[in-house]
């Protein structure tokens, strides 16, 4: 019997305001339902500009509580009313003063499975992050959703092999990251990395990126959303690298028993030899 989930993640260019973006999102997610996916992920920081381009307090005002704000409100429903499984990043705020980048992640009836904060933090020029998000402080958790276990990193963090490892060894099948990275900066990475992560952890990756020129700054957000399989190579082609795209894709989950069987990278894995990996 097959083990086949339809995926689906959404990159999307900025709107002009908020209540669109979201609007946007939500159309995405019922076409993605209409044709069969099971699963979808947005972008990092979903329904606003990708402000960490600049350093201004008036961006805090994007922050929502998670989960009772009403954009996880919202998405409960839609995930209730489309029968899937959502992965929806934003601005939390915790308490006043009190940021994260965050993602909530919905079960196909509508129910909230908990949450992923973004433990990796950048501050180089263009991606001013700690100005606006404390690092996170939930670890590396893995959910169960109606489609299997999945995981979350995001962006910046596909740059650190640990937490894909954590997430592998907590069970993970798909693991998302969604993404804003420019052009100028990173693109040759970004067909390197997350296919080296699934074949080092053995799992699916979906690869979220935003895409166009955004008001606050000079940043090309340049697309190329995909899935790679653990094997590395990429499901499907990827999206466009300049317009709004949804991509929605079969991911054979049967495909990670054979890989594993394979390779025994979990098998060969030295933790004793490790120690010095996390000596401060």
């Amino acid at each position: 019997m097959s083990n086949i989930i339809r995926a689906a993640l959404v990159q999307q260019k900025w709107t002009g305001d908020k209540e669109s973006m979201i609007a946007n999102a939500v159309e995405h997610i019922r076409n993605a339902a209409s044709q069969g996916a099971q699963v979808l992920c947005l972008q990092e920081l979903f329904y606003g500009p990708y402000f960490c381009q600049v350093q201004d307090a008036d961006f805090y005002s994007y922050t929502e509580a998670i989960p009772d704000g009403p954009t996880t409100e919202l998405m409960k429903e839609v995930a209730a009313q489309n029968n899937i499984v959502l992965i929806v990043p934003m601005y939390e705020v915790e308490q006043p003063g009190v940021y994260y980048n965050t993602a909530a992640v919905i079960d196909a009836d509508g129910t909230y499975l908990g949450k992923y904060r973004k433990n990796h933090i950048p501050q180089v020029k263009g991606f001013w992050e700690k100005f606006y998000f404390k690092p996170g402080n939930l670890g590396y958790p893995v959910f169960d959703t109606a489609v299997g276990r999945i995981g979350v990193y995001i962006c910046y963090e596909r740059h650190f092999p640990e937490g894909w490892r954590a997430l592998g060894l907590a069970g993970a099948k798909i693991v998302f990251n969604p993404s804003a990275t420019s052009r100028s900066l990173s693109e040759y990475l970004w067909r390197l990395e997350q296919p080296a992560a699934a074949v080092a952890n053995e799992y699916f990756v979906g690869a979220i990126n935003r895409v166009g020129v955004e008001p606050l700054g000079d940043n090309e957000f340049y697309g190329q959303t995909y899935f790679v399989s653990p094997r590395g190579q990429l499901v499907g082609e990827a999206a466009s690298d300049t317009e709004e795209e949804l991509v929605v894709r079969d991911l054979d989950l049967d495909l990670l028993t054979e890989v594993r069987d394979t390779w025994a990278f979990y098998r060969d894995r030295r933790p004793d030899t490790y120690e010095g990996l996390v000596t401060p």
